[in-house]
């Protein structure tokens, strides 16, 4: 079986949806299996034009102020940035997979700012999530699958901080522990 790249990636926005609201920032950690890290990626973008942040969501941000400033560090344009990512992504040495937690929500922006300012996407309309594979090992509900509730062997001493690149790690070594448990990569 050909190897796979496992690209976990994560968003941080000022709405709900793209387009309407901007993608602030986002961070990719391209692993192995073995969880060996191939390499990363991460851009704070500058705000769409017309878009404006969503109330409940800046609400949100008012408990992260800290991690809501780094997002406006050296931030480019999105149509500077998106075809730079999708040539990263095309480097990897291996078929990319798109992991995120909750994968319906990061997907659907990187997507979203891939067709609009690349025009293509590499992961295709394909994209794993880390909380449905959690819950088909932990042959529990979906709902039942939230980060407390999961074996501690599966996270590693990683902080959780809302900066998209330190958030990717996080979630990605976890990810990489999961295959671990699953038998997909030898101890």
């Amino acid at each position: 079986m050909p190897d796979e790249i496992y690209v976990s990636t994560d968003v941080e926005a000022d709405g709900p949806i793209p387009g309407p609201h901007s993608m602030l920032s986002f961070g990719s950690v391209a692993y192995r299996a073995d969880k060996s890290i191939v390499g990363e990626f991460t851009a704070n973008l500058l705000p769409l034009p017309g878009a404006s942040p969503h109330p409940r969501t800046m609400t949100w941000w008012g408990g992260f102020p800290e991690a809501l400033a780094k997002t406006r560090e050296n931030q480019e344009d999105a149509a500077v940035v998106m075809p730079r990512y999708a040539k990263w992504l095309r480097r990897l040495p291996a078929r990319i997979v798109f992991v995120g937690q909750p994968v319906g929500f990061d997907f659907s922006w990187v997507y979203w700012y891939l067709m609009r300012f690349h025009g293509d996407s590499p992961f295709g309309h394909s994209a794993l999530d880390v909380k449905t594979y959690a819950m088909a090992l932990l042959k529990r509900d979906y709902r039942d699958c939230v980060k407390g509730a999961l074996p501690a062997e599966w996270s590693d001493p990683l902080p959780h901080t809302h900066v998209a690149i330190e958030d990717a790690r996080e979630q990605g070594a976890m990810f990489c522990n999961m295959l671990r448990a699953n038998g997909v990569v030898g101890s």
